[in-house]
């Protein structure tokens, strides 16, 4: 039996693989699902075993799991192709008889009405309707979803969206990647839904607030109708459909579906979560 970590070359997949050899969990223990055994050299170097496979190409899916393996899928970051992608890893883990199937989802699960949660509510039907052990981590915002993208702000001294006075119960990425490591070595967690989000929900004008204290610049929010902001992000080369999604996301935050903190996130990794400042103020020490 191994702990299964997919897309473990991605952001999250990662730190989740990091966090459980931090803990503990024995390299030999641990096996990474990745498609480019390039990019995984280090983790095989440290003894995490390589398991190739692509979320693209079912026949590559059929020995990456074993029975009674735990498995974390992570979602797979091309929206639009998700649902494929996502019910054939589904199939290989059925087929392989593992112990557990953790998924990433989005916060919210199945009251989440915006555009992007559609892939991950249809996913944790087809984890439901499979019938195998599961749990579910509903993953709110991660801090790193803004502080990424900062050039822009520093360079024009505005953080611009449409999602108003809205609230984001963000946390960073880590602190998410915690909550998966505990989930895939604890007990308990079969059939549960966890609803992960950050301690305390900020707006984007004390994000731009926090930005400010922490470069030194003068940054301030603005506040633009969903239009202006999809023509904004096309204008600055963002592919029109994932413009359109990232100002329907802003609608969603203006609507409150990002800001509820049901504290499950800090109950998994035994701590607080990080604050926003915490996460701006490393961004910026990195630029």
């Amino acid at each position: 039996m191994s702990i299964v970590v997919t897309g473990a070359t991605g952001r999250l997949g990662r730190l989740v693989v990091e966090r459980l050899l931090e803990t503990g969990v024995p390299a030999a223990g641990i096996a990474a699902v990745v498609r480019d055994k390039q990019k995984a050299a280090d983790l095989a170097a440290r003894g995490v075993e390589l398991r190739l496979a692509d979320y693209d190409d079912p026949a590559t899916l059929t020995g990456a799991f074993r029975t009674g393996d735990r498995v974390l899928l992570v979602s797979g970051n091309e929206v639009g192709r998700r649902v494929p992608q996502h019910a054939a890893v589904i199939a290989a883990a059925r087929a392989a008889g593992v112990a557990q199937l953790a998924y990433t989802g989005v916060l919210g699960g199945p009251e989440a009405d915006f555009e992007l949660a559609e892939e991950h509510k249809a996913t944790e039907r087809a984890i439901l309707d499979s019938g195998l052990p599961h749990t579910f981590l509903r993953n709110g915002w991660y801090t790193e979803n803004y502080t990424e993208q900062l050039g822009p702000v520093l360079e024009h001294g505005a953080v611009v969206a449409n999602a108003g006075e809205g609230r984001i119960a963000s946390a960073a990425r880590a602190d998410y990647a915690a909550a998966a490591a505990a989930v895939l070595t604890g007990d308990g967690h079969l059939g549960r839904a966890y609803e992960l989000s950050g301690d305390t929900a900020w707006s984007l004008a004390e994000y731009a607030a926090e930005v400010a204290k922490h470069s030194g610049k003068e940054i301030v929010h603005r506040n633009v109708p969903a239009e202006t902001h999809l023509e904004i992000l096309t204008g600055a080369g963002v592919p029109a459909p994932f413009a359109a999604i990232l100002v329907d996301v802003d609608r969603a935050i203006e609507r409150g579906l990002l800001a509820r903190g049901d504290g499950d996130l800090a109950r998994l990794i035994g701590r607080p979560t990080t604050p926003l400042a915490d996460t701006v103020a490393a961004a910026l020490a990195h630029r």
